[in-house]
């Protein structure tokens, strides 16, 4: 069984890396790096500040630095655990790919992902009630994640999986949040 996932990760890899085209090679380099989604992340914060008092937006946001703490390290712990090679370091498909980048970590599961999706999910558990649009919010995630596939880099597994330890990651943040701190924040309103 786990070898015919592994073996339909690795051939579905091949087929959509291979779908690149050369064209767009700089827009997914571009899209694959932290620095161009720090707008994003900005209005994130200011929509915080736009919603909340200033005190449920500075606590919001640092749960959610908690958060990005906590998904960081425990995809850099799986990844060390789990040791998977990446498809541009793994010699059997290397010459069957483009690689577009070439860091030497491990793949599984997919940090990119992990982070990225873990931010969105909880921005959107908070923001969801005032901006309906706010599900829009996934293009981010969903992008970066791509970006992975397009540069050879991570496997549809990685991705999927750092998925869904984001997502996971994020609803019980914010299932944390609204049980140890808002009530705390509500109780130092009202003395």
């Amino acid at each position: 069984m786990l070898d015919r996932l592994l073996e339909w990760d690795r051939d579905t890899f091949i087929y959509l890396n291979n779908l690149g085209i050369e064209q767009y090679d700089t827009f997914w380099s571009t899209v694959t790096k932290f620095p161009t989604w720090i707008p994003l992340l900005l209005l994130f914060g200011f929509l915080f500040f736009r919603k909340f008092t200033w005190r449920q937006a500075l606590t919001i946001i640092a749960t959610l630095f908690l958060m990005v703490f906590f998904v960081h390290t425990l995809t850099d712990l799986t990844k060390l655990v789990v040791a998977r090679l990446r498809p541009n370091n793994n010699e059997e498909i290397n010459t069957l790919i483009r690689i577009l980048r070439g860091p030497t970590g491990f793949s599984f599961f997919s940090g990119h992902a992990s982070v990225s999706f873990s931010i969105t999910t909880f921005v959107v558990l908070f923001l969801r009630y005032f901006f309906k649009w706010s599900y829009l919010f996934f293009i981010w995630p969903v992008l970066f994640a791509m970006s992975r596939i397009y540069l050879g880099v991570h496997f549809p597994i990685d991705v999927i999986i750092g998925a869904m330890v984001g997502i996971l990651s994020a609803w019980i943040f914010y299932k944390l949040y609204l049980l140890l701190i808002l009530p705390y924040l509500t109780s130092i309103r009202h003395e």
